[in-house]
Order: C-alpha cells, then structure tokens, then sequence
C-alpha cells in the first residue's frame, strides 16, 4: 500500500508541474478526460434509448456494463478527470509533496476542462442527428428527473459514486497488468452506473445533450446547476474523504508500526 501512495504522490506532483509549465497543455488534458467520459454517456444513453421503450428489466444492467469505456479511456489513454483529482491531490497534499493551493488550482483547472470538453462532445453528437427518437426522449426524461431531484439525495449520490471512481483510480495505480486494472474500472463503474449514483463531469455532458435538443420545460439551464453542485461538493467528499484521506491514514499508521517493529541495531543505525 505505501508502494501506491508513492505513486498517488508522484501522480499529484506531475499534475503541478504540467499546470505550472503550460495551463493550455493542462487545460486540453482536462478536456479530453470530459470528452473521454461524454463518449462513454452517449453510449450508454444510446443503449437505454434502445431498451426503454421496451421497458427491459436488465436495461440499467446493461448500461452499467457499458459504462467502463469512460475511465477506461480517462486512465489508459491519459487525460485528467477533476472526480480523480479529488483523491490524488488530497493524498500528495497531506504528504507535502503539493500544497493547498496547487490542490485547489488544480480541482479548478480541471474542472473547467471537463466541462469544457464536456459541452464541446455534447454539441457534437447533438450535430450527429443521432439525439433524436428514443435517444432523445431517454436523455430528456433523466435529464429532468437529475435536475429536479432533492439536494441532499444528489449530495450523498454524489459521495457514492466519486468513492467507486477513486477506488477505480487507486486499484488502476496499485495492479501492475493492464487486464486487472480494465476489470477493476468495469467493476467500479459497473457499481455506480447500475446504482444510480451521480457523477459531475458524466452529468456535464448529459444534462448538456438535453439542453441543445428540444426539451421540455422541466430540463433548464437552472437545473443545470440544481444538479452539478451538490453532486459535485458530494464527488468531492467521496474522493477526498471516502478514499484520499482515508489510505493516507492507513498508510501513515502503517508506516509507523514498520519503524517501531524494526530490530534495535536498524532503528539505531536510521
């Protein structure tokens, strides 16, 4: 577990110092981890245009099983997703490897580009002509139910979900062979999509689709933000909290147990 904290740390201090040499370079990194995640909800909102209409029992199962191409993309082909961020900057952060403010920075940066690269693969596939039929009633129906729903229930949705995302992330940095960490991201976000969990920048791209087409009056630019700040402050916790302050408190304990355990002649030669 160390071994990944190392990793995680390394992850933070070359997410700054890409930021501090170019922020068009970090921007465009952040963009295509947005763009990254559109393709895998346009994907999966294909799907259950399809399978709705015909009220299919397994349709979120499907949708779930689905949705691993997202991360998969985000963490094989590289990019930076602000939801990951949220775990790696806490835990390089709490090592003082970053700073605060680097943290923060990044968190904004990366969000920024998400949602940039978010609008930018909505606009798109709304040009496609593909959001039409079936597609576009499935996007518009879930679009107003995310929009309209309660604050806190988006809140703790939000929590959820960004703990399943990091778990992805730290199993992808922890697991050696490319095959263990596909199956671990299939997993995880097989856990969040089928659950029904909310993920900020996955909503960026769908509550956008909903707006560029015609909707109905319960899908607004106001539910827009209804939606993206609670699920984003809940992403934040989950991150942080659920997994980045969590295994930097583990590990911390671990390492001090190591030093205490060590023969007499090695602590005194340390």
């Amino acid at each position: 577990m160390k071994n990944t904290i190392q990793i995680v740390d390394t992850a933070g201090v070359n997410k700054v110092s890409l930021m501090n040499r170019s922020i068009g370079k970090y921007f465009v990194s952040s963009m295509l981890a947005g763009l990254f995640v559109g393709l895998g909800i346009i994907l999966i909102f294909t799907i259950g245009g399809l399978l709705a209409p015909v009220h299919a029992p397994a349709m979120k199962i499907v949708m779930g099983a689905s949705f691993g191409i997202a991360l998969s993309l985000v963490l094989m082909a590289g990019s930076d997703l602000f939801t990951g961020n949220n775990m790696v900057m806490v835990v390089s952060t709490l090592n003082k490897k970053t700073t605060w403010l680097d943290t923060l920075k990044i968190w904004l940066y990366s969000y920024l580009g998400n949602f940039a690269g978010s609008l930018l693969v909505a606009a798109i596939f709304v040009w496609t002509g593909l959001a039409k039929g079936g597609t576009a009633e499935f996007i518009n129906s879930t679009a107003a139910v995310k929009m309209n729903a309660p604050f806190m229930e988006l809140f703790m949705r939000g929590i959820l979900c960004n703990t399943l995302v990091c778990l992805a992330v730290w199993c992808s940095m922890k697991l050696k062979e490319e095959t263990a960490k596909l199956v671990m991201i299939f997993w995880c976000l097989f856990a969040f999509i089928t659950s029904g969990f909310e993920h900020s920048v996955a909503n960026m791209t769908l509550l956008s689709v909903s707006l560029f087409i015609p909707h109905p009056d319960t899908v607004t630019w106001g539910g827009l933000a209804a939606n993206l700040i609670p699920v984003t402050l809940g992403n934040m916790v989950g991150g942080s909290v659920f997994v980045g302050l969590a295994y930097w408190y583990m590990t911390k304990d671990k390492e001090k147990v190591e030093i205490e355990t060590l023969p007499q002649s090695k602590r005194s030669a340390s």
